[in-house]
């Protein structure tokens, strides 16, 4: 079973929750996911910078990562992510450009 790690704004997060529930039941994968503040807590700097490492862990772990790019954004963080996965030769896909095999 692939791994796949989503990545993408926080501003989509609902997008990526459904996005990954796709991957899982109807594609197969074994889905990383950033997580998820929904308790609204106020995030303090180590926090933030605990939360970027095991996101770029779970890149480090994964054979693809899908980029939730919602009217083609992509944040600053997002692009980082993304360098991170080319030097690492991770496959990326681009959700403004799903290839057939990976449409839902």
């Amino acid at each position: 079973m692939k791994i796949i790690t989503v990545c993408g704004s926080m501003k989509f997060s609902n997008e990526m929750i459904n996005i990954a529930f796709l991957l899982e039941s109807k594609k197969g994968f074994n889905v990383l996911q950033c997580t998820y503040n929904e308790q609204e807590t106020e995030i303090t700097p180590e926090m933030l910078e605990n939360l970027k490492k095991a996101h770029y862990e779970k890149i480090k772990m994964s054979d693809i990562i899908y980029v939730v790019d919602i009217d083609g954004y992509i944040g600053s963080s997002v692009k980082k992510e993304i360098e991170y996965a080319k030097k690492l030769n991770k496959k990326i896909i681009f959700h403004s450009n799903i290839p057939a095999d990976f449409e839902f």
